[in-house]
């Protein structure tokens, strides 16, 4: 097991990616906590790591609270002794598909703001209880590199978390602890565990289809693979990145697109 006896804390580990994530750190052998907004999707996330002999509690919490996110990690801490593992996998619903000449200074700031909070406040929180050979793992996705229209907040609020990622892995790398940005692309069978149909229905609707079969037209035509990641292949690699056999890698993008971009 790859992750036998460590504390693994997952914020949005009731959403698609959080969850897969969870999955396979339990079944690596680690303690998952899971911290998100839905006890629902939290708890199912649950059951089905407990169904699979995996390790895991949940918490409610909103994770653009500061004082709320510091309480969890201090307690999920005091009571496992530190945490090893930390992964912002939480969604912010936001608007896709408008132009800059349509697209309101509210709907390109809320991505922005909300992932760069979420991102500061939970990395703050868990380094503080990391010791050495502790990993952070964020998410991002394509739009950080890409150029187009109707992504302009997703890309910002992208290219942020991985310029925040980087950056944290110069300031902790000194006390042992890597971090890590995900970047995978869409995952069509996470449409409906997330925020991610709605904001894809944005490019959908002014393209006159339906957001799956703009992504299988998109799949097939853009990323090399011709095909767009899993969600256990996402699951997959965060547990190996996570684990010691990845220990030479931090300050890293990993590019999870099955081609979309190129490195």
């Amino acid at each position: 097991m790859l992750l036998k006896d460590r504390t693994a804390v997952v914020y949005g580990g009731g959403g698609a990616i959080g969850g897969a994530a969870a999955s396979a750190f339990a079944r690596d052998g680690a303690r998952v906590f899971l911290a998100g907004r839905t006890l629902e999707r939290l708890d199912k996330t649950a059951r089905d790591i407990r169904a699979h002999g995996g390790l895991a509690e949940v918490a409610v919490l909103d994770a653009l609270d500061e004082k709320a996110v510091e309480r969890h990690a201090d307690a999920v801490a005091s009571r496992t002794g530190g945490i090893d593992i930390a992964v912002n996998a939480v969604g912010i619903a936001h608007v896709q598909g408008t132009p800059l000449a349509e697209l309101s200074l509210a709907d390109f700031e809320r991505p922005v703001g909300a992932y760069v909070r979420t991102n500061f406040l939970t990395a703050r929180a868990v380094a503080r209880h990391m010791p050495e050979g502790g990993v952070l793992l964020t998410l991002s996705t394509p739009g950080a590199r890409m150029s187009g229209v109707g992504f302009l907040g997703n890309g910002v609020a992208s290219a942020a978390v991985e310029a925040m990622s980087r950056i944290l892995a110069g300031e902790l790398g000194a006390r042992g602890i890597r971090v890590v940005c995900l970047r995978p692309d869409a995952v069509p069978e996470a449409l409906d565990v997330s925020h991610a149909r709605a904001a894809f229905e944005g490019f959908a609707s002014r393209a006159g289809m339906s957001v799956d079969d703009m992504l299988a037209a998109r799949a097939a035509s853009g990323p090399l693979l011709r095909r767009f990641p899993t969600l256990a292949q996402i699951g997959d690699f965060a547990a190996f990145v996570a684990s010691d056999r990845a220990g030479a890698m931090t300050g890293a993008i990993a590019n999870l697109t099955c081609g979309t971009l190129v490195d």
